[in-house]
């Protein structure tokens, strides 16, 4: 299997766009009806889902061990779905007639066989993963929501008891449907690390056009049971590399680096910690006085809160103002882990004024879904 020639393939497919997403869809539910009902009724965003995911397949042939990491969270979050082994032969035969259409003269007997084989391994992952898991968890767990509070005009903070009891790493994320949009799954990060109640805390913001947020975000959910995937994603803290941490949030990119924060509290002898939280306006520094509290009782921990439109709090000692590569090109003097979450574009910016301020790339630790609202 010729790793680039998998990559190149995809970026001349990939150009084509929607189209791309639209006519696998339409092959598979054409060829195989009985499968649509596994999916939302509107497909937009699960035409992006598709999309996302085979970037990371076709980015990430070259290196194994990352792949088949992100595949088996794949194959144990598809369990949500009712996703079965017998739909892998269905959606890998509508992926090769769809790469063959869309590559034209540039489909070759050797590019078919890369492609078939790359898949064959892709879905050999998954469905093991899926096996595996389904021998110890359910496929999905059902979840109330206790507990609502606003944080302002685009952010909720939700309390939610999940039945059985979740476990998870700080960090990770789970997939959350609400019974108000059938089969349309985002992803929303836990934001403690796991609490002896069992209760989980998620941290939603409105997405102008979001289906999912906005039916989150209503002050009448409370007492709404949802349906949550199992946990995913591998921004996750490993003690003991002798290095500091930088965290870089967001907006709600928050609520995962918040747990992590919760692990490293918990710690006998916490790292030297900066969190870095940023947002257009100071509005948007929703959760700065939960934050504070932390830090006034954590000496190895500052909070700085950066505000990139419009003018920081100004009651804050370590407010700061401008753009956010810059904010962070000051906080990334060596050796540290960096910890990023947030919007893409965020995430991406600041990682490379990381990398620019020269933090190795193995020390900064990103994730971004592709598939849950912007």
């Amino acid at each position: 299997m010729d790793a680039a020639r998998l990559r190149d393939s995809f970026a001349a497919v990939a150009a084509h766009g929607d189209e791309v997403p639209l006519f696998f869809y339409s092959d598979l539910f054409l060829k195989h009806p009985q499968v649509r009902d596994l999916f939302p009724v509107s497909m937009t965003a699960q035409r992006a889902h598709l999309a996302a995911a085979l970037a990371k397949i076709a980015a990430g042939a070259g290196d194994p061990a990352q792949l088949t990491a992100f595949l088996r969270d794949l194959g144990r979050d598809h369990r949500k779905f009712g996703a079965l082994a017998e739909h892998y032969d269905a959606v890998g035969a509508s992926l090769l007639a769809t790469l063959e259409h869309f590559a034209g003269p540039g489909w070759t007997p050797e590019l078919a066989a890369d492609w078939a084989e790359a898949y064959q391994l892709a879905a050999s992952v998954m469905t093991a993963a899926a096996a595996d898991d389904e021998q110890r968890r359910p496929a999905c767990w059902q979840a109330t929501v206790t507990a609502f509070e606003r944080r302002g005009p685009e952010i909720a903070v939700l309390t939610v008891r999940p039945d059985p009891a979740l476990d998870y790493q700080p960090g990770q994320s789970v997939a959350v449907e609400t019974p108000a949009r059938p089969r349309l799954w985002r992803y929303y990060s836990m934001a403690s690390p796991p609490r002896p109640d069992g209760l989980l805390e998620f941290h939603v913001r409105l997405i102008d056009g979001g289906a999912v947020s906005m039916a989150l975000t209503a002050g009448a959910i409370t007492g709404t049971t949802l349906r949550l995937g199992p946990p995913v994603g591998s921004l996750t803290y490993t003690p003991g590399t002798g290095r500091g941490l930088l965290l870089i949030a967001g907006s709600t990119g928050l609520a995962p680096l918040k747990a992590i924060l919760g692990q490293v509290a918990a710690l006998p002898d916490p790292p030297r910690t900066d969190l870095l939280f940023a947002a257009r306006t100071a509005e948007g520094l929703y959760d700065l006085d939960h934050l504070d509290k932390l830090a006034a009782a954590s000496p190895w921990l500052t909070i700085t809160p950066a505000v990139t439109c419009g003018p920081p709090p100004a009651s804050h000692p370590h407010a700061r103002h401008g753009p956010l590569p810059a904010l962070v090109t000051a906080h990334a003097s060596p050796p540290r882990d960096a910890y990023l979450a947030g919007p893409a574009d965020m995430v991406t910016a600041a990682a490379a004024a990381l990398t620019t301020a020269g933090l190795p790339p193995d020390h900064i630790h990103t994730e971004n879904f592709g598939w849950s609202e912007p």
